[in-house]
């Protein structure tokens, strides 16, 4: 028997740890290895190199650059993954001095969206990305780095059309950028078509991992992917749900973010995440018992800051409650509900808090609605049928003079209602 499965890469994982970084530099290389494993690969080994600022040309300085060429010969590693986005001189810098192909943290980033894209849309705005990201890095990678069987950072276009004319990759890049723009259009005009529903819309928004999908499923009894590993939701994912009160609602499921998110991937996916402008609620899911919790909560807020959503209301959905018991969980759950004392205790697994989170999106979705007290004719039953669909139906008599309603009803509904009476 001849074994024709292509073995994972080996990756060496190389970090720079610098004053006043975001994430502890362990912390960021373990992330950075959960990627690469998402991506296909596995790690070999790893480095971390402390410097007040990245070197311009190497990243990590000439002498640790040698250090790091000798333990990826010695290791028989295939490739070099850098926690931070390289310039193209820097990448060129290493492959040199390491004889093995240099990728980065946002190239591979970018390849697990490219192994992930389902959706026509998602791989246009993959592929987008990538022809961004990789367009200024062409210069000068020689024959040696290529790695057209495969790899890596090689899913999406591949090198063979990168390298074959830079006229065609920007006529690539403006065709793309076309498409995403009428993807756009239709878009909006979705979101028009559902905003005469009317119906609230929560959408859950996260660090990626935190157990969205999950979570989206338990609320809303769907069977949206779910996978232990990063990036596993791509494309949006929107579901009706019941509440308690009679109240229905829509809950959609969103990509989730990450540290170090590459900006060309933020620029291709904005279409997709633009749909979070509609939101009524965004119920921000955390993986509560994470060491890097607070961290990853500002990595969130701060990539809803860049899409324009910084204003947008929200919920503090804590997950993976289970996760935390003892005496030590207990002084953990203590503190966090000190600190944010709206946020809500949930396991999506357990069901552990979801009665709780029910209420608490009935109560927001019914804030802002109206008790109406109406006598309707009996030829108004579609009418009767979205009161009950959209609100809270408290009676309804049938009286000779008509169908005479009491109803909390959303204010556009409540509005539609007097107008067809004051018609009549």
């Amino acid at each position: 028997m001849i074994e024709t499965e292509t073995p994972p890469e080996r990756a060496y994982l190389v970090a720079l740890d610098v004053p006043d970084s975001r994430f502890d530099a362990e912390d960021s290389l373990e992330e950075l290895g959960a990627l690469v494993a998402a991506a296909g690969g596995t790690v070999a080994g790893q480095a971390i190199q402390q410097r007040r600022t990245p070197d311009r040309n190497s990243w990590v300085g000439k002498g640790k650059a040698e250090e790091i060429a000798r333990e990826v010969a010695r290791l028989r590693a295939d490739i070099v993954v850098a926690d931070d986005e390289l310039s193209p001189a820097q990448q060129r810098t290493l492959e040199e001095a390491t004889s093995v192909p240099v990728i980065d943290r946002s190239g591979v980033i970018l390849d697990i969206f490219a192994r992930h894209a389902r959706s026509r849309e998602g791989r246009i705005q993959v592929e987008l990305a990538q022809l961004e990201y990789r367009l200024p890095r062409l210069t000068g990678r020689g024959k040696q780095m290529s790695r057209l069987g495969g790899g890596i950072g090689t899913r999406g276009p591949g090198e063979t059309k990168l390298e074959s004319d830079r006229q065609i990759i920007r006529k690539r890049i403006q065709d793309l950028k076309e498409r995403l723009a009428e993807v756009a259009r239709q878009r909006e005009r979705a979101r028009g078509s559902r905003a005469t529903e009317g119906l609230f819309l929560a959408s859950l928004v996260g660090y990626t991992n935190a157990g969205k999908s999950t979570l989206m499923n338990a609320l809303a009894k769907s069977d949206v992917l779910v996978a232990d590993q990063p990036f596993a939701t791509l494309d949006p994912t929107t579901r009706r749900t019941g509440l308690p009160g009679g109240i229905t609602i829509l809950v959609s499921d969103t990509v989730g973010f990450v540290n170090k998110l590459p900006a060309t991937l933020v620029a291709a996916f904005r279409a997709t995440l633009e749909e979070l402008a509609d939101a009524d609620l965004l119920l921000h899911v955390a993986e509560v018992g994470h060491p890097n919790l607070h961290q990853r909560l500002r990595v969130v807020e701060e990539t809803l800051g860049l899409l324009g959503l910084a204003d947008r209301p929200r919920l503090l959905v804590l997950n993976k409650a289970d996760l935390i018991e003892g005496a030590d969980g207990a002084v953990v759950r203590g503190e966090l509900a000190a600190e944010f004392p709206s946020a809500v205790f949930v396991s999506a697994t357990t069901g552990e808090g979801l009665d709780a989170l029910r209420a608490r999106l009935a109560e927001t979705a019914a804030a802002s609605w109206r008790r109406i007290r109406a006598i309707l004719p009996y030829d108004a039953g579609g009418l009767v049928q979205r009161i009950r669909s959209r609100g809270s139906l408290r009676r309804a008599d049938y009286e000779e003079a008509g169908i005479r309603i009491e109803a909390d009803v959303p204010a556009d509904l409540a509005a539609e209602i007097e107008g067809y009476i004051k018609a009549r």
